[in-house]
Order: C-alpha cells, then structure tokens, then sequence
C-alpha cells in the first residue's frame, strides 16, 4: 500500500515536471538546445531568434569566378544572394513540434540532444546574370569576316585577312546555375563560339574566279578597223570581289563602255567651214558609224566571262544633221558676238591643246533650230585627235591628263554663245576657281571627254558659224558667232557672290622620286565660293533674264617634299 502510494506520487510528481516543461516550452518559444548557423536560439521567441541572427548575420562567402582562364573574386551579395534567417527559424520551429515527450523532459533538465540548422540562402538570378554580364562584358567578341584586297604589288586579288569566330559568355547560364546551388563558392562561366558569316576559305574561291578575269580585253567595231584593248588593270576596276562573289561595278562599267566607245567610235561629221589661206571653205559631211548602246550588255557579260578575252560592239550608221548643200552663205552672215579670254603663262602643252581645240572648232556650223555640242564640234580628246598631255582637274587634284587647256576654248566658246543670248542646254563648271577665267569669274564652262559637254541651242532664226581666232603670242583667245542680224540685245551681269569659304592649309605628301629636302608644288589654293552671273535678253519688246550659278569647292595647295 505503501508502494503504491509511493508509485502515484512518482507518477504525479512526473506529471507536474512534464506539465511544467510543457508550460516552459509554452508561447512559440524554439526548444532548448536549437541553434542556427552556430548561434544558440533555444528558449527563444521567432521575434527574438530572428533579431539576435540578424545581429550576429555571418558575412555573406566569397565567390571565385572564372571564365576562359580570367578569374573575380566578388561578395556573394554582389551576385544576388542573400541569407534566409526566416527560412531557418521556421526549420527550428518545426524541429520544436517534432519533439516527443522525452526529448522534451530531456531539454526541461537540461540534457536535450542539440541540433543544429544551417542558415539558408537564396539567390537572385536576374541580380546574378546582371553581374555576370558586366565582368564579361569587355570579353565579348563579334566574329569577324575574312576581307578580300587587290595587291597591288602581285596585281591580283587576294585574301587579305582571315576569319575569326565571335565569343560570346553565357552569364545567363551561370547564374541559372548559381541560383539553383546558392551555397557554392566557385562560378564557372561558359563560353559560345559562333562561326564568321564569310570565312577565308569561301573567299578564295571568289578570289580564284575574280582573278580569272585579269586578262586584256579588247573590242572592235562593226563594220571598222577601229580597235581598243583594256589592260587587266582596267578590267579588275570594273567588278568587285566580295563575300557574296564576283559583283560588276557598274559605274566603272559604264565608264569604261563610254571610253572605248568613245575611242573606237567613228563619228559622223557635220559640212562645216575651214580656214584656208585666210578664206573660208566649205568641207563636205562624212557619215558615222558608232556602237550600239545595246552593245552594252554584251560588253558587260563577256568582261565578267573568264573565257572571253574580246569582243565586237554592234555597230548603227549615223547620217549628218547637216550637208554641204545647207552650208549658209558666210559673205551674208553678221558677226553676232564675240567671246575672249586669255591664258597667260600656260605651259607649252596647254598651249599646244589650246590651239588644237580652237582650230577644230574653227568653221563649225550651228543649224537653224539645232544644238550646238563642243564635244561633237571638237571631236575626241586623243592623242590620234592632236591633244597632248597637260594639268587637268580629276579626282580632287590637279594632275597631268590628256587635254589640259581644251577647257580654255570652251570657256571662250561658252563667253560666246552665251552672250549672243542662245539658251543653255548644259553647262559644268570647274571644281574651283582658275586663274585662266579671271576677271570673270563664274563666267567659264568646263569639258570632259566623255559625258562632261558644253550645249546650247540655236533660237537665232538662222544658221550660225562659230569661228576662231587664237593669238599665242600675246595669249589672247577670241570665238566669234555669226549668224543672220539680230535685233535682240543681251547684257551679262558681273558675279555676284552669295558667300565665300576660305581654303585648307596646305597638304604636304612625300615623293621618293624627288631629291631629299626638295619641294615642288603640285596644286594651289583657292578659296570657295557661291555665286551666280545673270543675263538679261530684250527682243520686239519682251524682256526675260536668266540665272547661271557656280559653287567653287575651297581647294587645298599641295606641296610634294623629298624624302627626309
């Protein structure tokens, strides 16, 4: 009896202490013995758990990164992580109502079992990818194409650079993967390769079927003698050796089809005047025969055609405006206007070309209602035609060309017709003020053989002769109109300018072939301008006026020095 009394004393002393460990543990307090990440949170409220973690919060880890063998070392909150104390408490809570009754009554006298918990992190992956991309950003390469060249030394095209693949690092996998193992302290960050879009082993064969093309060409005319070869130098300027294949120029093209067209080309010859023993006499038409424009296209397909090395332009006849029988009677014609200019200190070869242009147009005849054309007038600009080699302007500069100095007489020729007050079908200026066409300036006309021409009509109701008078002595070009009496009257305006650009300083450019410390000046300074001449015509009453605009570009004075 005793015993038993003994046994429910036990029992209910048992039952007290579990009653009071029950109440100990009460209130959302985490069991005695739990800690987090090494701090100890037992007997601890949520609230308070999570503010003492947040006091002792560990550092986040470092992070090594590499990629392609370049290596960072960052915080792991510079890549989007962060700690989840809230995480943790929670486990801690959960171990809390896990407990049964004895590890309970362990942790009331002090012997529980202690546990624990990791502090769990999580990672921002956008945040990652965000950083990843800036570390690799300058790592980052397009691929690059190989280019093809024309040497100029082995004259044939070649591969000049070599393909290279592009880089690309993909932070965005990286930080997928960062993100899904938050507790890792190493960052691999893969990289892509991707192929150039034009390799140098495609080029090649471009470059092989361009250079089958590099061979003399040459074309003649149907139905004549005449002949013309294009070097392979010229023809590699008429295509082009590209990533997408062999592509034709086709401005060169064109060009170079006026050229030979030009040069083979037998032009008809309208009846027209000559000087002969200080009298004029008349010189009898001659048929043309030139080339086809259709011509053309073959032209095109048989340069870019490796096994074709020439080739025979088609060819139409081409009968004269203007016969021996509708020559005007010159004793009957009135001299109508004359236009002057003068060509001090021009160089013996300008000299030269400025007769020979002067003496072809000399006789020239202009039919009532017809146009006048210089280069139909002059003919080729050849050395066949006369014209020999002298400064012209092309490409930016001031270079020796055949020609220089044609320019003169159809500046003379523009004066001329100009002031006779016949309209202008086309006119060019010079790129920038020369010196020969001084004092009046804007008032000149520059040609170019082919397709650069001076037009204008004949509106005087009569035939026109153009003829010329050229002193070389005191450098003194005359070009007189005559034609049937005029009762109109034309006055031409002095310049008058809008704005004017001052020139670049000078440029200086060595030449090997000079003596050292020499200098010799290849081009002279001029500065812009923007202006315009303007004619008034009174005729029976009516008065109309017309504008001629020029626009000079500055010009920049060239020296070529001898080499240091």
């Amino acid at each position: 009896m005793k015993f038993w009394l003994m046994g429910v004393s036990a029992v209910a002393l048992l039952g007290g202490a579990l009653a009071m460990g029950v109440a100990a543990e009460s209130g959302d307090k985490l069991a005695p013995g739990l800690s987090v990440a090494g701090v100890d949170v037992g007997g601890l409220t949520r609230t308070q758990a999570l503010a003492l973690l947040d006091e002792r919060a560990a550092a986040a880890p470092q992070v090594t990164i590499t990629a392609d063998g370049k290596t960072w070392t960052l915080g792991a909150d510079q890549l989007g992580w962060s700690a989840d104390a809230r995480a943790s408490v929670t486990a801690a809570e959960r171990a809390t109502a896990a407990r049964n009754l004895g590890e309970k009554l362990q942790g009331m006298i002090g012997q529980a079992q202690p546990q624990d918990f990791p502090v769990t992190a999580t990672v921002d992956a956008a945040a990652a990818k965000a950083a990843l991309s800036t570390l690799t950003a300058s790592l980052n390469t397009q691929p690059k194409n190989a280019t093809v060249a024309f040497d100029n030394k082995t004259l044939k095209y070649v591969v000049a650079t070599s393909d290279a693949p592009g880089r690309r690092y993909d932070a965005a996998a990286a930080a997928t993967a960062y993100a899904a193992t938050p507790k890792s302290t190493t960052i691999q960050i893969p990289v892509k390769e991707w192929k150039a879009q034009h390799t140098a082993a495609d080029l090649q064969g471009y470059v092989t079927q361009g250079n089958a093309l590099l061979r003399p060409f040459g074309v003649t005319l149907d139905g004549t003698a005449h002949k013309g070869v294009l070097t392979p130098l010229q023809v590699a300027n008429l295509y082009w050796v590209r990533p997408e294949g062999v592509v034709p120029d086709e401005p060169a093209m064109k060009r170079a089809f006026a050229l030979l067209t030009n040069y083979i080309d037998q032009p008809v010859q309208n009846a027209r005047f000559t000087s002969a023993d200080g009298k004029l006499v008349k010189v009898k038409e001659k048929a043309g025969r030139v080339a086809q424009q259709s011509a053309y296209q073959a032209f095109r397909d048989a340069v870019l055609d490796p096994a074709k090395s020439s080739m025979v332009f088609a060819s139409k006849k081409v009968v004269p405006a203007l016969t021996v029988a509708g020559l005007p009677d010159a004793s009957k014609l009135t001299l109508i206007h004359t236009g002057v200019s003068t060509y001090y200190h021009s160089s013996l070869e300008r000299r030269t070309n400025v007769a020979n242009a002067a003496a072809k147009i000399n006789g020239a005849v202009v039919p009532v209602g017809g146009g006048f054309s210089f280069l139909d007038s002059l003919g080729s600009i050849t050395e066949g035609n006369g014209f020999v080699g002298g400064l012209i302007i092309s490409g930016g500069r001031t270079v020796d060309g055949l020609g220089g100095g044609v320019c003169q007489v159809s500046t003379t020729v523009f004066r001329a017709l100009y002031g006779a007050g016949l309209p202008v079908l086309e006119r060019n200026q010079h790129s920038y003020r020369v010196g020969y066409y001084e004092p009046q300036v804007g008032f000149e006309a520059a040609v170019y053989d082919p397709g650069v021409d001076l037009k204008l009509k004949n509106d005087t109701g009569g035939p026109l002769l153009i003829t010329t008078v050229n002193d070389d002595a005191s450098s003194r070009l005359e070009v007189q109109v005559w034609g049937v009496k005029q009762t109109r009257t034309v006055a031409v305006s002095p310049a008058v300018i809008l704005n004017r650009t001052a020139h670049p300083p000078a440029k200086y450019v060595t030449n090997a072939a000079l003596r050292p410390g020499t200098t010799k000046q290849v081009d002279w300074a001029q500065d812009g301008y923007n202006l315009y001449i303007t004619r008034t015509i009174r005729d029976a009453g009516v008065v109309k006026t017309d504008k001629t605009s020029t626009v000079y570009k500055p010009w920049q004075a060239v020296y070529e020095v001898g080499p240091s």
